[in-house]
């Protein structure tokens, strides 16, 4: 016999929510895994002791938690979803009948509480990973990814010059119309302090930004290519955002130019636990951060008792200054080498204790100076030999090309490091 299911609201309900939620959920396991009773303490100071109660800063910190797993960014829709899920509403403490905080009380407690708040949170559930047995330490990988700002392109405005604006600008660029005049979208309020929003460029690099203008059509504004009416060309050496100071423009091949932070990601290899994170300025090369966050995760493996061994990064990472810090506090690096290195001419010989060359027919190729190559600001040494070391070579044609009177060539600076890097990324660890 055929059924029709129909619904009809009961006046009264018998119902209880752990009954409703399995004991493998997740979320269920997750409730009695963590303790986040710490937090009363750590965020007490941030509340007066009079008004209206806000929301628990326990429930604050576990649906960043469900956003983060959920891969929610707005605070409306999680709690949109939140409030449509029973496992979340138990790990919350809420019942099917509580209403759930509003989205804005979320947004606000969000901007009440200081870094410290949320970096005692991530050490805690670290730690507890540490003693669950999650964590290795031995090996470590770091990563990046651009993180999108709450700040739009159309709000960015020109910095200030201590001359005359429309006047220095007509010497080092051309102006367009949309910088003559009001952003297309005016920001409410200006949040930059007033170093953020004064002119610190040099000549070299406005000068720089000028040719990219001249490749262009006289009027930026419908410049070919742009893809939209009122595109231009912003710098974060001519620009900044009002509304959000810190967020820098960046961007990556294919990719089109926004306001975003550059987050720097480091997991432990043996169960992809993430053991730190931190949001940086996204026009910084990934190479300039790796000090920093080595010398923090060390410090946090070493305090949970952890010995850290290897360092394993992509080539963004790579620089021979990286690679003798890292030498230098005992940790082996496992980082491709970038392009720019250069460890010597073919068939030449190197000699350590003296510092120089020794060339295929026998002859010194001595070390001439140190210096810092402009076009990539690397460290390099510059080796020489003399005219009339290479006036009677056999060989000094194909050595030496037909218009060069002697031998010259560069070496990157930190060899040595480079090379122990190189081995140790082609050995058998290095491929596993």
């Amino acid at each position: 016999m055929q059924e029709k299911k129909t619904y009809q609201e009961k006046l009264f309900n018998q119902f209880r929510l752990s009954e409703r939620v399995p004991e493998d959920n997740f979320y269920r396991r997750l409730h009695t895994a963590i303790d986040l009773n710490f937090l009363y303490k750590t965020t007490q100071k941030f509340y007066g002791s009079s008004g209206q109660k806000s929301i628990d800063p326990i429930v604050f910190f576990k649906l960043c938690l469900v956003g983060y797993l959920e891969n929610i960014t707005s605070h409306r829709k999680l709690i949109a979803h939140c409030s449509m899920r029973l496992d979340i509403l138990y790990f919350l403490g809420y019942d099917v009948d509580e209403e759930l905080p509003w989205h804005s009380t979320i947004s606000r407690t969000r901007q009440l509480f200081p870094e410290d708040v949320f970096e005692s949170v991530f050490i805690k559930v670290f730690e507890l990973c540490v003693s669950a047995g999650m964590v290795a330490g031995h090996t470590q990988t770091i990563d990046s990814a651009p993180v999108k700002a709450n700040a739009s392109m159309d709000t960015l405005e020109l910095k200030v010059p201590e001359e005359d604006l429309e006047h220095h600008l007509h010497q080092i660029r051309n102006l367009s119309n949309r910088d003559k005049h009001t952003p297309l979208r005016q920001s409410k309020e200006n949040k930059a302090d007033k170093n953020q929003q004064i002119l610190a460029a040099s000549n070299k690099e406005l000068q720089t930004i000028k040719s990219r203008n001249t490749k262009w059509a006289k009027d930026q504004d419908a410049r070919p290519g742009a893809g939209a009416k009122g595109s231009r060309y912003t710098s974060n050496k001519t620009h900044y955002s009002p509304t959000d100071p810190d967020a820098h423009i960046s961007v990556k091949p294919g990719k089109a130019r926004k306001l975003n932070y550059l987050s720097q990601l480091t997991v432990d290899t043996a169960n992809h636990v993430i053991s730190d994170i931190k949001a940086y300025h996204a026009d910084g090369k990934d190479s300039q951060h790796l000090p920093d966050i080595v010398k923090r995760v060390k410090q946090r493996l070493w305090k949970s008792q952890l010995v850290w061994e290897n360092c394993v990064a992509d080539t963004g990472y790579s620089s021979g200054e990286n690679y003798a810090f890292l030498e230098a506090i005992g940790l082996k690096s496992f980082i491709p080498a970038h392009g720019t290195y250069k460890g010597g001419p073919n068939g030449f010989i190197y000699d350590k204790d003296k510092d120089h060359y020794t060339c295929p027919e026998g002859k010194t190729i001595p070390f001439k100076k140190v210096f810092i190559e402009k076009k990539n600001n690397t460290k390099k040494k510059e080796y020489r030999g003399s005219k009339q070391l290479c006036i009677d070579c056999p060989i000094r044609t194909s050595c030496l090309g037909k218009s060069a009177q002697e031998k010259k060539f560069t070496v990157t600076y930190y060899r040595e490091e480079y090379q122990c890097n190189i081995a140790r990324v082609n050995s058998n660890q290095g491929s596993y």
